[in-house]
């Protein structure tokens, strides 16, 4: 299922948090030719999120992870913000204490953790790459509560008791006993466990893979799904996948060209508790038909209807101008 690019995001950057990474990420290139920052963006990409064994870091040196952190953190920023404002939906008298992100290398997740409930957490971000957790770590600085620790991402590692883990954009550098081992470990120690892939095919498969782990384990799915059984989606024939906004930074349009001053950030996700949570009663999960005096929208519900298409009309009042305001990825009805 494909989903626009306003799903769930109160905007890029929106929070105090967000603002000071952005100004940060700002400065990391000062001094570093052009050319050389777009070089290593190129490289880092095609191999960093790839095959790459977790024991063999990309991220070589400052350099590498100041290009990679520009150009990727505001993206990861985004999407993993997003996911969390649908767990705060979910479970909006919940707030974690305590917080592990899993190969979380410069901390983009954990900005925005601390952006997301504004909270003074203790966060252990854990990854391989000691440049990345170097960066990370002066980045983060006086801005929110942190220990960065370097540690293998793979089926040995072993977490602390934590109230929220997140791995985003981490399960596809694994091997698959590898994700399964990092999945039901996060599992084992966690109140609430929340990972992020990239929006593609491949990366929904594994979302779905360590949603049936975490279920199996006893969690609850708080979102995007309206409930905990089999998704309705036929493999093969679709995936599910939202998106966040980004604003592109001249780094961005180095890279890619184009004029457009934002990108969409397409990611697919999974968020699950221990706790009770109250999940949407059904998802919007493709972008609205605005017709003359209608609206249909594409949506995911309860187990027991699945993938359904509703037709709002003026008829229906109030709920037509929500329907005509809905974006991909919402909840529905609205609140």
């Amino acid at each position: 299922m494909n989903a626009s690019p306003s799903l769930l995001s109160g905007g890029a950057f929106g929070g105090a948090s967000g603002d000071t990474l952005r100004a940060a990420l700002a400065g990391l290139l000062d001094g570093l030719p052009p050319r050389q920052a777009t070089s290593a963006v190129e490289r880092l990409i095609a191999n960093y999120r790839g095959t790459t064994p977790t024991d063999a870091p990309v991220l070589r040196d400052r350099s590498d992870v100041a290009a990679y952190a520009a150009y990727r953190m505001p993206a990861t920023f985004e999407a993993v913000r997003a996911v969390l404002d649908a767990l705060r939906d979910a479970a909006p008298a919940w707030e974690p204490a305590t917080h592990t992100d899993v190969g979380g290398g410069t901390g983009a997740a954990s900005w925005a953790v601390a952006e997301a409930w504004d909270t003074t957490a203790r966060t252990t971000v854990l990854d391989w790459a000691e440049p990345a957790l170097a960066l990370g770590r002066e980045l983060a600085d006086g801005v929110f509560d942190a220990e960065w620790r370097r540690a293998r991402i793979s089926g040995a590692l072993r977490l602390d008791e934590t109230d929220l883990v997140t791995v985003s954009y981490v399960l596809k550098e694994l091997t698959e006993a590898d994700r399964r081992a990092v999945v039901t470990e996060a599992a084992r120690v966690a109140q609430a466990v929340v990972i992020v892939e990239p929006g593609t095919p491949d990366g929904y498969e594994r979302i779905i893979a360590a949603r049936t782990l975490l279920v199996e384990a006893g969690f609850t799915v708080a979102a995007p799904c309206p409930h905990s059984g089999t998704c309705p989606i036929e493999p093969g024939k679709d995936w599910c996948h939202f998106a966040a906004r980004v604003s592109r930074s001249s780094l961005h349009r180095q890279v890619k060209g184009g004029s457009l001053p934002y990108e969409d950030e397409k990611f697919g996700y999974v968020a699950a508790t221990r706790f009770p949570v109250v999940p949407t009663a059904s998802r919007v999960v493709r972008k609205p038909q605005i017709r003359k005096g209608q609206v249909l929208l594409d949506l995911c519900g309860p187990e027991e209807t699945g993938l359904t298409r509703e037709t709002v009309t003026k008829r229906h009042g109030a709920l037509y101008k929500a329907a005509r305001d809905a974006e991909w990825g919402d909840a529905w009805p609205p609140e």
